[in-house]
């Protein structure tokens, strides 16, 4: 097993980076939320993937192309700090960090909500420190088990929906009719309008569908522990425009062409539907499932993520209170690093416990959201840096039309993050997430100890 010059493990091999990469463009918002996103702006949602779709793919192509140039850095964060300075790396690293750990908090109490379904009678609190405490018990074991976990956690999300989107193409051809689902292409097609329900509303699907895309840069997050990172990067990001239409894209033609999106309800998850329509009667038991496995994925990732962060900003940081978390275990895992995230992420069932505090969690989970936008846009600003460096490698992983694609998608993110104040449900953390800019910002600025 190939280590880092870090000393960290690289026990990932080609098939664990090719679906973690696969299944971090599916969130859970696809299953639950398609029905809301539809009900937003009808089949011109199709558009809105498509453009963020290949907003985030620029992002990833400048990701990887940094990544390909220098594999040996445990994150893509430590390049704000090479090309835009220590204060702005400070600064985006941590808030990085934190927005992770707070995902994992969010995702944590999803699980123990998700396996309420099935076992009302179990405390919420004490399903989420068990799942906590094996997720943390695997990520222990070395980068491998994270990546077998990963594997079967992504796969079965596949097999979900692959397994939608033969059903609706089985149901076209035999042109199947209730007096529910009427299954035509033509439920796409007839009445189309650019903005049905008017452009406000086609606008505010841009931030929902955001939300479904964030984390999918935790493809660089894995680079570094790959066995033989280039080859396997490159492959990853050039597959993921492919992934966006097959299961963003494949999966909202299925369901709309099997009902009208008229018919679907904002409120209903629009795969619990189908399933039920072919006569799977525990449809929302197994969709209930599906979604458990996705949030326990996605806390998989943000444990493995903010540990790697953590111990990479603790090698970085002359802080010496810091120096604890620069320690590897006998396999090759920041362990310091990763159960201090999990005592962070401990909390969650404690504070899930305080009366009226899930408005809250909600609000942070929001501004945490917010903030990815962010580090994308500080990410890419580093790029256009980096591409100015000596580093700068013509024969490496370029990015196509960087010069014009780069600084047209910071301004699309610009742009949806400023929309973002302009919507009854995100401008409260819309400002949160503002305030922790200027006051993470000032600390950033003011600090006396600098990154090394």
């Amino acid at each position: 097993m190939k280590n880092n010059e870090n000393n960290t493990q690289r026990g990932l091999k080609n098939r664990h980076v090719q679906l973690i990469a696969i299944a971090g463009t599916i969130g859970t918002g696809l299953f639950l939320g398609a029905g809301k996103s539809i009900s937003l702006t009808g089949p011109t949602i199709v558009f809105v993937y498509l453009i963020i779709g290949a907003l985030m793919f620029v992002l990833l192509r400048t990701i990887g192309e940094m990544l390909y140039v220098d594999p040996s850095q445990h994150s893509f964060l430590n390049f704000v700090s090479r090309y835009l300075g220590d204060k702005t790396g400070y600064f985006v690293s941590w808030t990085y960090w934190l927005v992770v750990v707070f995902m994992a908090m969010a995702e944590l109490t999803a699980i123990g909500t998700y396996i309420n379904f099935w076992l009302p009678s179990v405390p919420l609190w004490l399903t989420e420190i068990i799942v906590l405490l094996l997720l943390t018990g695997l990520n222990t074991l070395n980068a491998k088990f994270f990546g077998e976990t990963e594997f079967w956690f992504g796969m079965i999300k596949v097999v979900a929906i692959v397994g939608m989107i033969l059903t609706a193409i089985i149901l076209l051809f035999t042109h199947y009719h209730t007096a529910d689902a009427n299954v035509s292409l033509s439920n796409i097609t007839s009445g189309f309008q650019l903005f049905p329900h008017g452009i406000s509303r086609f606008f505010e699907s841009f931030q929902m569908v955001m939300f479904a895309f964030v984390a999918m840069e935790f493809i660089g997050m894995t680079a570094a522990e790959t066995e033989n990172p280039r080859p396997t990067l490159k492959k990853a990001i050039n597959q993921i425009p492919l992934r966006v239409l097959l299961f963003y894209i494949g999966a909202l033609l299925a369901i709309m062409s099997i009902y009208h999106w008229q018919d679907i309800p904002a409120d209903k998850s629009p795969f619990v539907m189908i399933f039920q329509l072919i006569g799977v009667k525990w449809a929302a038991a197994l969709i209930n499932f599906v979604v458990l496995t996705s949030a326990a994925s996605a806390l998989n990732s943000c444990l493995f993520s903010t540990t790697r962060n953590l111990y990479s900003l603790s090698k970085l940081n002359g802080d010496k209170l810091l120096t604890p978390f620069t320690k590897l275990s006998r396999n090759g895992i920041p362990l310091n690093a990763l159960l201090f995230t999990a005592l962070l992420i401990f909390l969650t069932p404690f504070v899930s416990m305080i009366p009226g505090v899930s408005n809250g969690f909600v609000f942070i989970t929001s501004v945490a959201t917010n903030l990815f936008l962010v580090v994308y846009i500080i990410t890419l600003i580093t790029y256009l840096k980096f591409r100015k460096s000596k580093d700068f490698d013509i024969n490496g992983f370029v990015t196509p039309w960087a010069k014009g694609l780069v600084p047209l998608t910071i301004l699309a993110f610009s742009l949806i993050f400023i929309s973002l104040f302009f919507f009854s449900d995100t401008y409260i953390p819309a400002i949160g997430s503002l305030i922790w800019i200027v006051a993470f910002g000032i600390t950033a600025k003011f600090r006396k100890a600098t990154l090394k």
